[in-house]
């Protein structure tokens, strides 16, 4: 079969409540694209209804794949999709769909220019970010001060849960991670940057979701627990692997 151009990889825990309306939005947007497209829900050790619901979208709709992956983890969950799916260019997506699908064609030529990664940032140039608590945005900047220093020097949003991988950066970058926790992100762009992948911020319009499923002070510390963990990895020549 031919591939085709995007894949929309949404990894899904627990979200009985908020996969249909989300997959109502992409599945519209994606129908009125000139580009041919795929959908994967990768269900990840729900305790809920959200595999069901998703299998009954993909009964209905050729192009969406429901995938199901038993272990817990973000980052297992979007490891599998981004290796199964079989788009030229592959997009993580959140299920809270927290920045709109519509946006997603600013991650693919020529608007996002030629780059291995495109990443959603909601501190580049022109982002904006709708009705976000300030201690939220505090916490957020001083997170992302302590990726910047301590791995990821020079990107000012790492954790935003939008990005967009070409077929063959993510196979590149995929098959090496190793973390499945929150700062698999920071391990795939480390990862990105250490096989020289080019990465690109791009703005936009985000929305605060009061069902953030983060928690400030926990995720700070494994976040410093992994960063260690990456640097270790890399010293270790983990990532120089062929995989």
């Amino acid at each position: 079969m031919t591939a085709p151009l995007l894949s929309i990889i949404i990894p899904a825990h627990n979200e009985e409540r908020r996969l249909p309306q989300t997959l109502e939005q992409v599945l519209v947007f994606l129908k009125e694209q000139a580009y041919t497209s795929e959908v994967l829900i990768v269900e990840n050790g729900s305790s809920d209804r959200t595999f069901e619901i998703a299998q009954e979208f993909a009964s209905k709709h050729p192009d969406l794949r429901v995938l199901r992956e038993s272990r817990s983890g973000k980052g297992l969950a979007v490891r599998r999709g981004m290796l199964e799916a079989r788009g030229e260019y592959r997009f993580m997506c959140d299920a809270d769909l927290s920045m709109s699908i519509d946006q997603v064609n600013t991650f693919l030529p020529p608007l996002s220019g030629d780059v291995d990664i495109a990443i959603a940032s909601r501190e580049a140039p022109g982002a904006v970010r709708d009705g976000e608590p300030s201690y939220r945005h505090i916490g957020g900047r001083v997170i992302n001060f302590a990726i910047r220093m301590l791995i990821l020097p020079g990107l000012q949003d790492t954790q935003c849960g939008f990005k967009c991988f070409r077929a063959g950066a993510a196979e590149q970058v995929f098959t090496r991670q190793t973390l499945s926790g929150w700062s698999f992100d920071i391990e795939l762009l480390y990862i990105a940057r250490r096989l020289g992948l080019t990465i690109r911020e791009l703005p936009i319009h985000w929305r605060f979701g009061a069902g953030t499923k983060l928690r400030a002070v926990g995720d700070a510390l494994r976040m410093l627990r992994d960063i260690f963990k990456i640097h270790l990895n890399a010293l270790r020549g983990v990532y120089d692997l062929n995989p």
